[in-house]
């Protein structure tokens, strides 16, 4: 085990390359530059030049790139280009919020997903089973903005003043507020990278809330997470019920199975003690490379839901030429996604004795 997590940890970094290469090359090769995609019409060619020698724009792009590689060397992700602050002030204000909202998403299709896949696996062929199929293939057509606004309009107007309204915009209520994990836990003194990851665990609310006792905060901002959890993980849900029944169908009909059946075993334990150990070995990776999907996806929904995520202030930088904010926030969801692929690649020792990690 420890010689594949060292074999897997030195692979992260020619990838983690690969990426910054490949992220900095297509962004600065997108038309335009900064100077005219945020000064507009004020963007005379005088200021563009004093725009573009203040922030080395005018250099080689092996040379900004070699800066850019050395900055990072330092745990230095640059400077906004638009907003003048550094891009690991904004990514811990940011990356949190779509974090909780993807692992909300992602706990929702699991949750939903393979109970769904287990019960059309069991009474295969029958009506529970084509219903089940049908709504799959409905959850996997509908666009998330679509059903993200028909989900707003449902609990946040149809329902208005009944128990079931839910909100549909923001993190919190307006006046419910939460105090850093630094002022709570007295740690305002820290530093460097320490300081940066209690500021990140701070921002994430449900969490601040949890480990601080705060039940107040933490019931509203779930109440806040429930739609747009329903709405970006309704597509992870169809994809995982359909290969959870796959499958498991596959597995039902194996020898082993009519073995366990033959000894006297209860369905309860055939199915998910001996069929769902072997059936969720794909099954964890369609749920890695979904969470994945998840932390890249969530533009429409956070926009949908006013929620100040990461994604639609990527895409907002995209279209404004921020190169340094698009190379780091890019990153961070790559570093998220290969831990999610290691923990994934772990899981099948876990799950399949048979897979020898070493």
């Amino acid at each position: 085990m420890g010689q594949f997590l060292l074999r897997r940890l030195l692979l992260i970094v020619p990838v983690l390359l690969g990426i910054i290469f490949v992220t900095f090359v297509i962004v600065h090769a997108i038309p335009g530059d900064p100077c005219s995609a945020m000064l507009g019409e004020h963007a005379t060619q005088a200021v563009c030049d004093a725009f573009k020698e203040r922030f080395g724009l005018n250099d080689n792009v092996l040379v900004q790139f070699g800066r850019y590689a050395g900055n990072l060397l330092t745990g230095d992700l640059g400077t906004s280009i638009k907003y003048g602050r550094p891009v690991g002030d904004i990514l811990l204000e940011r990356l949190p919020m779509t974090l909780e909202l993807s692992i909300g998403a992602l706990l929702f299709a699991v949750l939903v997903g393979i109970p769904l896949g287990i019960i059309s696996a069991y009474r295969h062929n029958s009506t529970l089973d084509a219903a089940t199929m049908v709504g799959a293939n409905v959850g996997v057509s509908m666009p998330v903005f679509w059903l993200g606004l028909l989900l707003a309009a449902f609990f946040g107007v149809a329902l208005k003043g009944s128990f079931l309204q839910l909100p549909t915009s923001s993190r919190l209520t307006a006046g419910v507020t939460i105090a850093p994990l630094a002022t709570t836990w007295n740690l305002q003194d820290l530093q460097g990278f320490s300081k940066g990851v209690v500021t990140f665990l701070s921002n994430m609310v449900t969490f601040n809330a949890l480990v601080t006792g705060n039940w107040k905060v933490y019931g509203d901002a779930l109440k806040h997470l429930i739609l747009p959890s329903i709405a970006l993980g309704t597509i992870p849900l169809a994809i995982i019920a359909r290969i959870t029944r796959s499958n498991l169908l596959d597995v039902l009909g194996l020898d082993y199975i009519r073995t366990a059946r033959a000894k006297g075993l209860t369905e309860r334990v055939v199915v998910f003690k001996h069929a769902m150990r072997n059936a969720m070995l794909p099954l964890v990776t369609v749920i890695g490379l979904q969470f994945g999907g998840l932390l890249g996806g969530a533009v429409l929904t956070e926009s949908v839901f006013g929620l100040p995520g990461v994604g639609k202030f990527l895409v907002d930088s995209i279209f404004q030429r921020d190169y340094p904010v698009v190379q780091g926030f890019t990153l961070a969801i790559a570093l998220i996604f290969v831990f999610v692929n290691l923990i994934v690649d772990i899981s099948y020792a876990y799950l399949d004795p048979r897979v020898r990690l070493s």
